[in-house]
C-alpha cells in the first residue's frame, strides 16, 4: 500500500509539471512565432490544438485520483499529494531554464514529455498494485451516480460554487502577483519581479505540508476554517498602504500558506459530506468548477485591472475568499438538516 501511495505522489509531480511551464517559457516563446506537441509547435494556433488533449488527459487524471484517495486514504495523504503537485510546478521553471541556456523553449517542453514518460512507465509498471484493489474499485462503480443524479443532492449546488471561488483566488494569484508588484511598487528589477510569481506556489507548498501532519487531528472542515482565516490574514497584509514590498510578498505567502489546505479538504470531505456513491461524480464536478473558475477569473480581472488598475487585487482576493468560506458554511448548514 505504501509503495502505491508513492506512486500516486509522483502521478500528481507529473500534473504540476507542465503547469508552470507556460510561464517560465513564454517571454522567450512569444517572440519565437509569428506536451511533446508543444514542443513541436512553431505557430501559436498550434498551442491552441496541444492544449485541447493535455487539457482533457490532466483534467480526466486529476478527477479519478482525487477520487480515489478521497475514497480511500486520510485527509493527510490528500495534503500531502497536493503538495507533491507543487513539487512539479516548482521543477518545471528549473527544467525550462536550462533549455532556453542550453537549447530553446521547444526543448523544455520536449525534455519534460520526456519525464512524464518515464513517470507513465512507472504507472504501468504498478499496475498489479491498482488491480489489488479491483474487487473494491468494481463495487464502487456499481453503486456510483450519474451527473444529474449528484447535482439533486444537498449541498452540492453550494460547494460546487465555493470550489469556483477558491480556485478563482487561486489562479488570479498564479497569474496576477508579479504584475501586482510590478505596478504597486517602485524601483524593482524585473528579476525580483518575476521572482515574485513564485509567492503562491511556495505559500500553497508550505501550506499542503502543514496540513499534512495535522489534518487527521483536525478535520476537513476545521482545517478549510483555519486555512481562509490564515488567507484572510495574509490579503490584509497585501493590503497594508506600505511602500516596500516586502510586506505585500509575506502577505502573498501567508496568502498561499492560508490556501493550501483548502483544496485538498473540499475534495476529501465529499464522499463523508454526499455518500460515497455520489463521490465519484461530485468530485469530477468540483474539478469542472475548479477549471471554469481558474480559466475565466483571472481573465476577469486582467479587464478589470486595466479600468481601475493592478491595486484592486486583493479586494478582488477578498471577495472570492468571503464567497468561499460563506458558501461551504451553507453548505455544512444543508448537511446538518439533511442529518437532522
Amino acid at each position: 500500500m505504501g509503495l502505491l501511495v508513492a506512486v500516486i505522489y509522483l502521478i500528481f509531480i507529473s500534473l504540476g509539471l507542465p503547469d508552470s511551464l507556460l510561464g517560465s517559457g513564454w517571454p522567450v516563446m512569444h517572440s519565437a512565432f509569428g506536451l511533446l506537441g508543444f514542443s513541436v509547435s512553431s505557430a501559436y494556433w498550434m498551442l491552441f490544438c496541444f492544449a485541447v488533449p493535455y487539457g482533457l488527459g490532466a483534467g480526466a487524471i486529476d478527477a479519478s485520483v482525487n477520487h480515489y484517495v478521497a475514497n480511500n486514504y486520510s485527509g493527510s495523504v490528500m495534503n500531502f499529494l497536493h503538495c507533491f503537485y507543487g513539487v512539479g510546478a516548482v521543477i518545471s521553471p528549473m527544467i525550462m531554464a536550462q533549455a532556453l541556456c542550453l537549447a530553446r523553449w521547444n526543448e523544455g517542453y520536449r525534455w519534460t514529455a520526456f519525464v512524464q514518460m518515464g513517470i507513465l512507465a512507472v504507472c504501468v509498471i504498478s499496475l498489479p498494485l491498482w488491480k489489488s484493489n479491483k474487487n473494491h474499485a468494481e463495487e464502487s462503480a456499481e453503486e456510483s451516480s450519474g451527473i444529474r443524479e449528484a447535482l439533486k443532492v444537498p449541498g452540492v449546488i453550494t460547494t460546487l460554487i465555493a470550489f469556483f471561488a477558491y480556485c478563482a483566488g487561486e489562479a488570479t494569484c498564479f497569474l496576477w502577483t508579479a504584475s501586482y508588484f510590478a505596478g504597486t511598487k517602485q524601483g524593482l528589477s524585473d528579476e525580483l519581479i518575476a521572482s515574485f510569481g513564485s509567492l503562491i506556489f511556495g505559500g500553497l507548498m508550505l501550506g499542503r505540508l502543514i496540513s499534512g501532519f495535522v489534518s487527521n487531528r483536525l478535520g476537513d472542515r476545521a482545517l478549510i476554517r483555519i486555512g481562509i482565516t490564515v488567507e484572510l490574514a495574509g490579503i490584509a497584509l497585501v493590503l497594508l498602504p506600505v511602500p516596500h514590498y516586502a510586506v505585500a510578498a509575506v502577505g502573498f505567502v501567508i496568502t498561499g500558506i492560508g490556501m493550501g489546505p483548502v483544496y485538498p479538504a473540499i475534495q476529501h470531505m465529499a464522499p463523508a459530506n454526499f455518500g460515497k456513491r455520489h463521490s465519484a461524480a461530485v468530485i469530477g464536478l468540483q474539478m469542472a468548477s475548479a477549471y471554469v473558475g481558474s480559466t475565466f477569473m483571472p481573465m476577469l480581472f486582467g479587464n478589470l485591472q486595466q479600468w481601475l488598475g493592478i491595486a484592486i487585487m486583493p479586494f478582488y482576493l477578498l471577495i472570492f475568499a468571503g464567497l468561499n468560506i460563506g458558501l461551504l458554511e451553507v453548505t455544512y448548514k444543508i448537511l446538518r438538516g439533511k442529518q437532522a
